[in-house]
Order: C-alpha cells, then sequence, then structure tokens
C-alpha cells in the first residue's frame, strides 16, 4: 500500500484555512492597541518617552538626595542616567534584529532570549508589576496634586478626604482610557511631557528664588544607623522609580513605521535621546538645587516645601495633574493590550467595543481603588522602584543582549552588560527593604479612607 496523495480540494481547503487564519490574526492585529498603528514620527518617541519617564518621582528626587548624601546621590544620579540611556539603547536596536520580524512586546523579546513559556514567566509579571503599580502610584499622586491646589487656591476651605481628589482623577481615565491606542493619546502625551518640563521648573526655580534657607544642613536626618541605612535604601528605589521608561519603549517603537531600508530603529533612537536631554533637564536641577537650598528638611514632595508663592504652587500641581493623567495612559496602554490579547487569542472573544468598555473601566476601577486603599506615595515609590524597575529598567536588557549577541568574553560590551547587571540586582535586592520600612512607619498612624 503506497501514500496516497494529498489531493486539489485538500489543498485548497488547507490553503483556505491558513488564510482564514491569516485574516483574522490581522484583524484581531489591527484591532489591539499596541500593533493597531504604524504610522508614528520620531517626535512621537520623543513625548512618549518623556512622559513615561519624568513621572511624579522627580518631585521626591531631592528627599532621596537628602537620604543619600552628596557624594553618594550625585554618582548615582548620574550612573543611572548612563546605565539607562544604554539599556534603553539595547532595547531600540533589539526591536528588530531578527530580518523580517518585529518585537512590538516586551514580552515578545523576552520569549525569544529565553523561550516561549519562560520568556513570559520572566516578563510579564515583573512587567505588571510595573505597568499597574505606576497606575496605582499615578492614581494617588494626581489625587495628591489636585488635593494640594485646592488646598493652596482655596485655604479657608473645608478640608476634603484625599479619597475624593483620587475619584476625580480616577472619573478622568473613564473616559480616556477608551482611545484606541498609542497614537490616539499622543496629543495628550505632548501636553504630559510639556507639563513635566515645565513643574520641573518651577520646583528649581521657586528652590533658587527661595534661596538657602539659613538654618540649612546636608546630613542625614535619621537618629540611628539602622535608620540612616534604611532610608538610603529607599533612597536607592526612588531613584530606580525616577528611571522607568523601559517597559514601554518597545510598545512605544512598534507605532513607528520600518522597511528594510529605513528600519524603526533609526527615528526612535533620535526620539530617545531628545527624550534624555530633557529628562537631564528635568532631573539633575531638580534634585541637586533642592537638596541645596532646603537640605534634609525638604520633605517627600518638594512642592510641598515650597509653600510661595501660592498662585506658582497652585499652578505646578496643576501641571503634574495634566502630566501624570498622561503617564497613567501611557503606561495603561500595554497592560490593555495584555488584557485584551488574552481574551481574544486565548478566551476567544469577539474583538469588540463592548469588551474594550468594560476591561478598562474595570482596570481604572480597580487601580483607583488600591490607590484609594494604600496612599503611602514615598513608600510605593521605593519599593515598586527597587523591586520591579531594576530587573526590567536595569539588568534585564543585559540578560538579553548577552543571550543573542554573545558578546566575546572580558570584551567591552561583556564588561560593561555584567556591571550594569550587578548593579541592577544589588538595587533589586536593598531599595524595597527601605521602601516597605518607610510603608510600616506610615501605615502605623494611617487610617483607611480618612
Amino acid at each position: 500500500m503506497g501514500d496516497q496523495v494529498p489531493s486539489d480540494n485538500d489543498n485548497y481547503a488547507r490553503s483556505n484555512s491558513y488564510e482564514e487564519k491569516l485574516a483574522r490574526q490581522k484583524e484581531i492585529d489591527d484591532w489591539l492597541p499596541i500593533t493597531s498603528a504604524r504610522n508614528a514620527k520620531w517626535w512621537y518617541s520623543a513625548f512618549h518617552n518623556v512622559t513615561a519617564m519624568v513621572g511624579a518621582g522627580v518631585l521626591g528626587l531631592p528627599l532621596a538626595m537628602s537620604e543619600l548624601g552628596w557624594g553618594p546621590g550625585v554618582v548615582i544620579m548620574v550612573l543611572s542616567w548612563i546605565i539607562t540611556l544604554y539599556t534603553l539603547w539595547q532595547m531600540v536596536e533589539m526591536h528588530e534584529m531578527v530580518p523580517g520580524k518585529r518585537f512590538d512586546r516586551y514580552h515578545e523579546l523576552g520569549q525569544y532570549a529565553f523561550g516561549e513559556k519562560l520568556g513570559l514567566y520572566i516578563v510579564v509579571p515583573q512587567q505588571l508589576i510595573v505597568e499597574v503599580g505606576l497606575g496605582i502610584v499615578y492614581m494617588v499622586t494626581g489625587g495628591e496634586s489636585l488635593k494640594k491646589f485646592h488646598d493652596t487656591v482655596c485655604s479657608t476651605c473645608k478640608q476634603i478626604k484625599l479619597t475624593y481628589f483620587i475619584m476625580i482623577f480616577a472619573s478622568v481615565h473613564f473616559v480616556l482610557s477608551h482611545l484606541p491606542n498609542f497614537n490616539s493619546v499622543s496629543g495628550i502625551s505632548l501636553a504630559a511631557a510639556v507639563m513635566s518640563l515645565s513643574y520641573s521648573t518651577i520646583a528649581w526655580g521657586a528652590s533658587i528664588d527661595k534661596g538657602v534657607q539659613p538654618d540649612v544642613q546636608y546630613g542625614y536626618l535619621a537618629k540611628s544607623t539602622a535608620g540612616t541605612v534604611f532610608n538610603f535604601f529607599g533612597a536607592l528605589g526612588t531613584v530606580a522609580f525616577a528611571y522607568a521608561g523601559h517597559n514601554v519603549v518597545l510598545e512605544i517603537q512598534a507605532t513607528i513605521p520600518s522597511t528594510p531600508e529605513k528600519p524603526s530603529k533609526g527615528p526612535m533612537w533620535i526620539g530617545v535621546v531628545v527624550a534624555y536631554i530633557i529628562v537631564a533637564l528635568c532631573y539633575f536641577p531638580v534634585a541637586f538645587i533642592g537638596y541645596w537650598m532646603f537640605g534634609n528638611s525638604v520633605k517627600d514632595n518638594i512642592l510641598i516645601t515650597l509653600e510661595k508663592p501660592a498662585w506658582l504652587i497652585a499652578m505646578a500641581n496643576m501641571f503634574v495633574v495634566v502630566h501624570v493623567i498622561g503617564s497613567y495612559q501611557v503606561y495603561s496602554m500595554p497592560v490593555f493590550d495584555m488584557i485584551e490579547t488574552a481574551l481574544v487569542k486565548k478566551l476567544n472573544f469577539r474583538p469588540s467595543r463592548s469588551l474594550r468598555f468594560v476591561v478598562r473601566n474595570v482596570y481604572v476601577a480597580f487601580t483607583m481603588f488600591i490607590g484609594i486603599t494604600f496612599p503611602f506615595f514615598n513608600g510605593l515609590l521605593s519599593f515598586f522602584g527597587g523591586f520591579a524597575f531594576a530587573p526590567t529598567t536595569y539588568y534585564l536588557p543585559c540578560i538579553i543582549w548577552l543571550i543573542i549577541y554573545k558578546p566575546r568574553k572580558f570584551s567591552l560590551s561583556w564588561w560593561t552588560n555584567w556591571i550594569c547587571i550587578v548593579l541592577g540586582v544589588l538595587l533589586m535586592v536593598i531599595a524595597p527593604i527601605g521602601g516597605l520600612r518607610q510603608i510600616i512607619i506610615q501605615a502605623k498612624t494611617y487610617k483607611f479612607y480618612s
């Protein structure tokens, strides 16, 4: 008995089935938020990266400096800027390292490096911790900034609970979260990037105007050695939190068109460099001037330390609100993409507006509820900064680079990547300890929904 030759009908059915599968895949990709639009320009990359990176963390940098001290503080700030620019360059390079394929999502790059299952297990939990964690922190920041704006403008008015301000801030996202993809939030992202530069300039400009305080002190504020060490650890987490744009960089690059002659890494890298120059203009003056003027008496948000002129501080807080609205949207888009991909591809839901409506409203409500319940702002920065941002920002790109490109042992590339990995692991281990301690201390006096 010989083998049967497949009939024309069998081939036709197989071809039809394959074409149907491709058509369904294209329909899903055209609906999902990350892959539905690929017409972005380099400046989209610039302001998306600024919005993603310059978050509320910048306002906590003077306090971080006071807990690190002048020498270690300056070194850690500058070193973090250099390391994260290097790892961001790696991400941009790896987006299209396989000819004809684009790694549109962080976990796709992880799967290529570590294998289908292991890549998902390594990248997705960390990415979700970062992005959902940021969503929660930004809910708190938005609510706090709205409250500060209200209290500054109307100091004689009746005090309103922070809970209500977080709910007001969340109400904006119940509307904006229904924008379909990254390109549709580009206007909001541009406004957010402009606001970040504006409130950072107000923070250091108003600090210079106040001048060095007469009783300024630059020593560590903690009375005990243990307190100093824990604060130092927490400050490392705050700095890590400040450099956290890597979790959305591949998703941003996915929106840029690409051809073999003009790959997307060209315009993406221009955008990243512009973004990093703006980051330096925001971070270094705020951190160094804020600490120089106020020393260790600076609060966890420098705008609180700057009480006057009232109109300027009120305006800066409003700028923070606008910026955090943009940041929340930029970090939520990959989460929406993950949830919607799982529902449509794994659970076979039909791509529809009603599915998107339910998913996104539930997510916004979840981040709002957690933010209202646990608004420990500075502790959250340190904890999430060390626990989740250090891996995805400081050393995971280096590990993937070593696995894929296999640089020669003891070469400059090999040493550079291993130094970043060691520093990143140290940061991941020690920073959450300080953050967790801060949360515990603040939780002692905290009343729920107060």
